[in-house]
């Protein structure tokens, strides 16, 4: 196209004052609920409509300002280059004929209308072939005008199929604007994208580079040097929603029973069938919703630090504002799934009695969320503890309840890999309300992730999460 691309951005850093002693601080993030766009290549793997269903009942969660049917299908995929928003607004409007059932177990959930005004169809053509003057569309445009709207939490990005109405965006603000107000612009977004679908994600990453993006995909590692065709692409991050751990939970019997039947319109739309080899169910897919697990608030999570992990996946830092797979040892396995997998059974219980809150009209007969709380604080933000080498550490989690008045358990666990170090940790009594234990000696300074989770006795037993961040420092810090 003939046009010179920018090869620099801005960049935000993260200043966190410590204390030498065990005190605690909430860390600073976003107020409010993230913001949320989607674009999903809706039409062709089924599994697209399967995460969006999810989405939809938990749309409380959100502010979702755009759902953009981009070109359906993989490359190849089908005879014809087209966009189905149609598909969206079927689920949208099956959504709106459970909305009332679901404001009745919580607060938040937009009206369909809402949602049904922000959906955008992109370009049905694919690829770096088609950017350009002559190629906006209703989602292009859209995401710019998103982005410029006065409000200063991030865009939070989901790409579900190929990237290319965000990269027409990005063309379009780097033509017609400054320097200055790309770099304004390009520093509002958090991409996540599920793997490049098509040459305009690989076009981004080159054209710019301080973009916050996140690519689950195992070919993430092609840029550390690996060569392509030796990469198990079944082995990527986003994967682990179907692949690993307690398969019995994708399976048709499982959707069957807590999705698909007597749960109402919108349950009903779930597709029972895709392709999830070597899963042997065929059933359960989703390989798009660990995009937008990645931005849910739950307590366990900072969108603002890949490394850290949660419902979505871990990453680790590939360059700039770059990240791809990383890897979690659960048990025996150790491979960049785990990282999602092994919270499949916490996410698949809070889908069920979400999916209970779209047909039970009285909030008696659904089981929610219980409240986990972390020295005091309610809210679901991490908190940052510094402590001195072998000096004692103490969490709480005093103040947890659940609002089925449910009986509620705890279990403290550490978090090795995004401290670092896989180091044994002796917690003590991990399944107290208060946890006690000595910090490690250590010569250099470390950070130390230990997570809290709240779990009750109802039907699902739904866990909540919060997060302690302990530093841990040498005796001349």
């Amino acid at each position: 196209m003939g046009t010179e691309w920018p090869r620099h951005g801005l960049c935000g850093t993260l200043t966190i004052l410590l204390s030498l002693f065990a005190a605690f601080t909430p860390l600073a993030g976003s107020t409010g609920k993230p913001r949320l766009i989607v674009l999903t290549d809706i039409g062709g793997d089924p599994d697209d409509q399967q995460s969006m269903v999810r989405l939809l009942v938990y749309s409380n969660e959100f502010d979702i300002e755009g759902l953009i049917a981009s070109a359906s299908g993989t490359p190849g995929e089908l005879k014809r280059s087209v966009v189905q928003p149609h598909l969206i607004r079927e689920m949208v409007e099956a959504y709106g004929k459970v909305r009332s059932n679901l404001v009745r177990h919580h607060d938040g959930f937009p009206a369909a209308q809402t949602l049904l005004d922000v959906i955008k169809p992109g370009n049905p053509n694919r690829g770096v072939a088609h950017l350009g003057p002559e190629q906006d569309t209703e989602g292009s445009r859209w995401i710019i005008s998103v982005v410029d709207r006065t409000d200063s939490r991030p865009v939070n990005v989901a790409i579900w199929g190929g990237a290319h109405d965000l990269a027409q965006a990005l063309w379009r603000v780097h033509r017609d604007r400054s320097a200055a107000d790309l770099g304004r612009f390009i520093a509002k977004l958090r991409v996540h994208s599920i793997g490049h679908q098509d040459d305009t994600g690989p076009w981004i990453l080159d054209n710019f580079p301080k973009l916050f993006f996140i690519l689950s995909s195992a070919d993430s590692a092609d840029v550390l040097g690996k060569t392509k065709g030796t990469i198990d692409r079944r082995m990527s991050v986003y994967r682990g929603m179907y692949l690993g751990g307690d398969e019995a939970l994708t399976s048709r019997e499982w959707i069957d029973g807590n999705v698909r039947f007597g749960h109402g319109p919108l349950g009903a739309l779930y597709p029972p069938k895709t392709w999830t080899a070597p899963n042997p169910h065929s059933a359960l897919k989703e390989g798009d919703t660990p995009s937008w697990f990645y931005f849910l608030p739950h307590g366990l999570n900072d969108p603002e630090h890949p490394e850290w992990g949660g419902w979505g996946g871990r990453f680790r830092r590939i360059r700039d504002r770059y990240f791809g797979d990383a890897q979690d040892r659960v048990g025996d396995a150790e491979d960049a799934r785990a990282t999602v997998w092994r919270w499949r059974p916490a996410f698949q219980a809070g889908f069920a009695a979400r999916m209970d809150w779209s047909f039970n009209a009285q909030r008696a007969a659904a089981n929610h969320d219980p409240v986990a709380v972390l020295q005091g604080d309610r809210t679901r933000g991490m908190i940052r503890v510094s402590v001195r080498s072998g000096n004692r550490v103490r969490l709480s989690a005093r103040g947890s309840s659940d609002p089925d008045g449910n009986r509620i358990s705890y279990r403290w666990f550490h978090y090795p890999e995004p401290g670092g170090s896989a180091q044994p940790i002796d917690l003590g009594d991990s399944q107290a309300e208060e946890l006690s234990f000595r910090a490690p000696e250590l010569s250099n300074e470390m950070d130390l992730h230990i997570v809290l989770e709240v779990k009750d006795t109802g039907t699902p037993s739904l866990s909540a999460y919060r997060r302690a961040i302990v530093r841990v420092t040498t005796s001349g810090q």
